[in-house]
């Protein structure tokens, strides 16, 4: 049970999805407002207006939202003129990403922005969709034929959206037994594998260049904590906090932790790292948290969940990372 001190009323509320008849009855102009923002990406008139029956046809109530029921369910709708737009099309896809930040940092921007990195997956049941393969789908919660996209979405006091997207795709389909699939999906040559915490950090240090959308802080679950590229790229965005979270037997220290400076050569190279000045062995996560006091514990609600409020428990400690029994990065 923790002290009444540490479970005071949330510090804001949080927002409660509902929506009136109000709302929704200027909504085909706005969205009209929206498709012409991104008039300059496209050459052809057609692509164009077939890109404003693919948004109406993905805001249907439609529960399979393929291009042929999408393009018959949609006023003016061809089936084959959709289909065109989707795989022979030609459109500005860096100019319309560049557009749409622009208009949520209009709408939503803020200096202590935040922005998430997560993946989700797609259930697919054929084989020919680039990246298609037998993996977790955190959709289904199982290991299922699927392909998965890692994200980031951007949220402030006025909302949130999606900012952008990176296809995972599985290592198998860089092998030569895939060649005639990479062929036919026309998937470019010059794609190479990566893993999602890489492509995470690609996302990351894009966004962060831009300077388009401001984010204060990054937030992440451990399967990025875990990875010393997104580490990397969390901390060469300078201004930027990063909330990431770690396994629970990642090995540290409690700060402050004595080193020194130790030389080595490697390749001929002369190399210089610090070095623990500490006779105690580096402990995990779990072990400090179970040692932390429960006076030195906060209790927030953070979201509404299927089930009731999903609430946390926080403390805070520096620490020093280990990485083979030798201090690395201190974090909080």
């Amino acid at each position: 049970m923790l002290p009444a001190c540490r479970t005071a009323d949330e510090t804001f509320a949080i927002p409660q999805f509902a929506l009136t008849r109000s709302d929704i009855d200027s909504f085909l102009d706005e969205l009209r407002g929206f498709h012409t923002a991104f008039r300059a990406c496209f050459t052809r008139q057609e692509p164009r207006d077939q890109f404003f029956n693919y948004l109406v046809g993905q805001f249907s109530a439609l529960e399979r939202k393929s291009i042929e029921p999408m393009a018959l369910r949609v006023e003016g709708g061809k089936v084959r003129a959709m289909q065109r737009l989707v795989s022979d099309a030609l459109w500005d896809e860096d100019a319309m990403l560049r557009t749409y930040h622009h208009l949520v940092q209009d709408e939503m921007g803020e200096p202590d922005g935040v922005l998430i990195i997560d993946e989700t997956g797609f259930a697919k049941k054929g084989q020919d969709s680039v990246g298609v393969a037998r993996q977790y789908c955190g959709s289904l919660g199982k290991v299922e034929n699927a392909q998965v996209g890692v994200c980031a979405a951007y949220a402030s006091r006025q909302g949130y959206a999606l900012v952008d997207k990176r296809l995972f795709i599985p290592e198998p389909w860089f092998t030569d037994a895939y060649t005639a699939r990479r062929t036919k999906c026309k998937m470019p040559e010059e794609v190479a594998g990566q893993t999602k915490p890489q492509l995470a950090a690609a996302m990351v240090q894009d966004l962060h260049r831009a300077g388009v959308l401001p984010f204060k802080y990054l937030v992440a679950d451990c399967l990025y904590g875990k990875s010393p590229d997104f580490w990397a790229a969390c901390e060469a965005c300078v201004g930027t906090v990063a909330f990431v979270a770690t396994p629970m037997d990642t090995r540290c220290w409690l700060q402050p932790l004595a080193t020194t400076p130790h030389t080595s050569t490697y390749k001929g190279e002369p190399r210089t790292k610090r070095v623990a000045v500490t006779a105690k062995p580096p402990g995990t996560v779990a072990e400090l948290a179970q040692a932390i006091p429960s006076t030195l514990w906060y209790r927030r609600t953070v979201s509404e969940g299927t089930k009731g409020p999903i609430t946390y428990e926080f403390a805070r400690k520096r620490i020093m990372l280990c990485k083979d029994e030798q201090p690395t990065t201190a974090v909080w």
